[in-house]
């Protein structure tokens, strides 16, 4: 019966011992020096945005697609759309639609689209024609409107009396 007890004390002073053990090693160790210096050189920033397919909007070029940015209409929800005119005429395209010349519409904004051509993104802004955008809608000439008859206007007093 005192067998267990025993070898239960003698398995906590072995494992005690053991662990003091390590920790005068772990003291006895150098330290590390305090600044380790990197060699490598800064990562470029620039070439990590081109590798991932990102580029910042002075790098974009200027689409040579055979198209003309007639109209953009940007929406919040995601439904916005772009009036391009090309050879084959004019029609209105969603953003991920494929374009006559082989490229993708990839944004719309206000003043331009954005097309994916090749593996990079080309700008094909709006083009401004000069004259009005909207046009003045121009109808009949309109009469003064005249005040209405008092034939069908009486006081109440009066219809109680001609009854």
């Amino acid at each position: 019966m005192l067998v267990v007890p025993l070898g239960y004390a003698a398995f906590l002073s072995w494992s005690e011992w053991g662990l003091r053990e390590a920790m005068t090693v772990q003291r006895e160790r150098p330290a590390l020096p305090a600044a380790v210096v990197d060699s490598r050189a800064p990562l470029n920033s620039t070439a990590i945005a081109t590798v991932l397919g990102l580029a910042t909007e002075n790098a974009l070029l200027r689409s040579a697609e055979p198209l003309t940015l007639r109209a953009s209409f940007v929406s919040t929800t995601g439904e916005s759309r772009a009036l391009l005119a090309g050879s084959d005429g004019e029609r209105i395209y969603r953003v991920g639609e494929s374009l006559p010349g082989g490229s993708v519409l990839r944004r719309v904004e206000i003043s331009q689209v954005v097309l994916w051509r090749k593996g990079r993104e080309e700008l094909l802004p709006l083009q401004l024609t000069g004259g009005h955008a909207l046009l003045v809608a121009k109808g009949k000439e309109r009469s003064p409107v005249s005040q209405p008859s008092a034939l069908f206007l009486r006081p109440a007093t009066d219809l109680r009396q001609s009854d």
